[in-house]
This record gives structure tokens, sequence and C-alpha cells, in this order.
């Protein structure tokens, strides 16, 4: 018996993949002035919703990993980098937010979870 179900692994993989995205947008930032310099970013979204389509176990789930990816979406400025400060903090901004969104899922389900086994209510 399992002691923790699809969510709440696929939980723990999205905190893996936020905080990874979290280090490569800050890699970005870091080198912004860096000539030559392209853009990376982590898309544990797709990822996640791949590993979760169909029969999902949490076994399945939990050997899901996450890759930085050069995205040569954007425009690349006279320097050859391809990174945009303002839109690095706001993408860096909202993934701050979604880590903390997903860190306060997962908090309530280990209460539930502490309850059911007759912890602390």
């Amino acid at each position: 018996m399992q002691l923790f179900d699809v969510t709440t692994v696929a939980l723990e993989r999205a905190l893996a993949g936020a905080a990874l995205r979290h280090e490569v947008l800050s890699a970005n930032i870091a080198n912004a002035n860096t000539p030559g310099y392209h853009r990376a970013d982590v898309d544990f979204h797709s990822v996640l919703a791949r590993a979760l389509s169909g029969a999902a176990t949490p076994e399945s789930v939990e050997d899901v990993t996450f890759t930085a990816a050069i995205d040569g979406s954007g425009p690349v400025r006279y320097d050859g980098s391809s990174v945009d400060p303002e839109r690095e903090m706001a993408s860096l901004a909202e993934n701050g937010l979604e880590y903390q969104a997903i860190v306060a899922t997962l908090r309530a389900r280990m209460r539930m979870l502490e309850t059911a086994i007759g912890g602390r209510v």
C-alpha cells in the first residue's frame, strides 16, 4: 500500500520543477548582459501533464525528470543575447507565486494525512 497518492507525488515533482525553473530563470537574469547568451526555460507543466495522462501511478510520476532547454522564441539583441530582463523578472515572480501555491497545497494535504492517522487536529 502506498502512503502517498498520485496527486501528492505530482505536487512534489511540481515543486522540483518549479525549483529548477527558478534556478534557470535566475541564471538568465545573471547573464542578461553576457554577449551571445541564449535564455533557457524549464517547461515542467507539460512534462507533468504527460506523466499524469492515462493510468498514472505514484511510481511513474515519481520518475519524471525536468531539463532546461534553450528558448529561441524571443528576439535577439545586437550583442547576440536573447535575454529580456523585464520578461525574466516577471517569469521569476510568476514562478515564485506558483511555488508558494504548490507548497500551500502540499502542506494542506499533509495536515489531512496527519489528522487521518490520529495526529493533531
